[in-house]
């Protein structure tokens, strides 16, 4: 009786002091959230609703890839040329394979590809953003909505940080993601060969840091540098998503660092 007693004594000790521990990087982001192994070890304020910028395409991905119709042809339709922001340069008329646009939009970030792939799916944007907002509250994301399919500073539009990681996960279930966020460079083209385009991915830690798998980057002038970032090292996994950064690669890579070192040294 007196062992379980102390033992019960010592466990709740332990978790006093792991919860009294200081957040090991108060400065990095506005908000941040760290899983190691599908749990999470640290976070800040990872319930505060902010702009996601693009990484609001993690919901488009995961809603094209659950339709499991990769090997689809796609037309672009005008409205996505008339898209803002970061593009490949996409003309009406063109038709590609839909896991080439894809990878545009996960990897280039290209907002004309993002708006193609909702026009397939529901023929317009609008009810592809009905169909995201769905996806979200059936996921658990409480703290979510979206306006728009590509990740635009807009009124309504925002996120958390514990949501995009239920986003993540549930991206992460479906095998082709990684194929693709992994990549540091690819070569798409319409499928009359006659114009080729090359894609670059914007997560600077792909082919840079060991381990780094995906899964995306994001910026506007109101979301500030967004990142969800995946990384699998030595049997371990970790999940850093990160809200309005400030030196958001070098942090990432601080951040990734004392989370496998955590692995490696906690039982």
């Amino acid at each position: 009786m007196r062992l379980s007693l102390f033992i019960g004594l010592c466990l709740f000790a332990n978790a006093v002091l792991a919860a009294a521990q200081p957040d090991p990087f108060p400065q990095v982001a506005s908000s941040y959230l760290v899983e190691l192994n599908g749990e999470p070890i640290w976070a800040k304020q990872p319930e505060r609703r902010l702009p996601p910028a693009s990484l609001t395409k993690l919901m488009t991905a995961l809603l094209v890839l659950e339709q499991d119709h990769q090997d689809d042809e796609v037309t672009i339709k005008p409205s996505a040329t008339h898209e803002t922001g970061t593009r490949i340069g996409l003309k009406a008329g063109e038709r590609f394979r839909l896991q080439d646009l894809l990878a545009a939009a996960l990897l280039n970030s290209a907002n004309d590809a993002c708006h193609a792939l909702a026009d397939h799916v529901d023929g317009n944007e609008a009810a592809f953003v009905a169909r995201m907002n769905r996806r979200a509250q059936a996921l658990g994301m409480q703290h979510t909505h979206f306006t728009n399919a590509c990740g635009h500073d807009q009124a309504g539009h925002y996120s958390t940080a514990n949501d995009l990681s239920l986003l993540a996960h549930a991206l992460l279930k479906q095998s082709p993601a990684l194929d693709i966020t992994a990549q540091k460079n690819l070569q798409i083209s319409t499928l009359d060969g006659q114009r080729h385009y090359t894609l670059e991915n914007k997560n600077a830690l792909i082919g840079r840091y060991n381990g780094a798998l995906g899964l995306k980057t994001g910026y506007t002038a109101k979301a500030g540098k967004c990142l969800v970032a995946y990384a699998k090292r030595d049997g371990h996994e970790v999940l850093l998503v990160m809200l309005h950064g400030k030196d958001r690669w070098w942090d990432a890579v601080d951040i990734l660092d004392l989370a496998f070192d955590h692995a490696r040294h906690t039982p």
